[in-house]
């Protein structure tokens, strides 16, 4: 189990956002969040990240989301039904679950999360695969 700040992938930090819910990661195109300890992440919380994520990345590039599990904590599944009513466009989503607790939480989530939810168990794989897929997306962006 391992924080952002621990991995070599950290130099590439464009910006971090710490709230009183989780701390967030911004580089290229990539978001990762490590929610705190007990926390319920709803969609109000969910909303800072957004307008964060489109501060600092833009809206016209994909944006792959990681959240990196290294705590214990819940979503409230339902909140993804107010992500897509408000027309935010998530391109990846991945989820690095080091428990079991964190696994469970993903079972609901991928009930009310319309797209595929990718699941690691280390964070440098679920960021290889991120990158490799927003690379390929952002090529066929730019061949349109």
């Amino acid at each position: 189990m391992r924080s952002v700040r621990e991995i070599d992938f950290f130099k590439n930090i464009r910006e971090i956002r710490e709230y009183e819910f989780g701390v967030f990661y911004f580089f290229d195109g990539l978001v990762i969040s490590e929610i705190k300890e007990d926390v319920v992440f709803n969609w109000n919380m969910a909303q800072k990240t957004i307008d964060a994520a489109y501060e600092i990345i833009g809206r016209e590039k994909p944006i792959a989301y990681i959240s990196n599990r290294i705590n214990n904590y819940s979503v409230v599944p339902t909140d993804w039904l107010k992500f897509f009513t408000n027309r935010h466009q998530l391109e990846l989503y991945s989820v690095v679950a080091y428990s079991k607790s964190g696994l469970a939480s993903l079972i609901l989530e991928r009930m009310f999360f319309k797209n595929n939810i990718r699941q690691f168990s280390d964070l440098e794989s679920a960021i290889k695969w991120s990158l490799t897929k927003l690379e390929s997306k952002e090529n066929l962006l730019q061949s349109q």
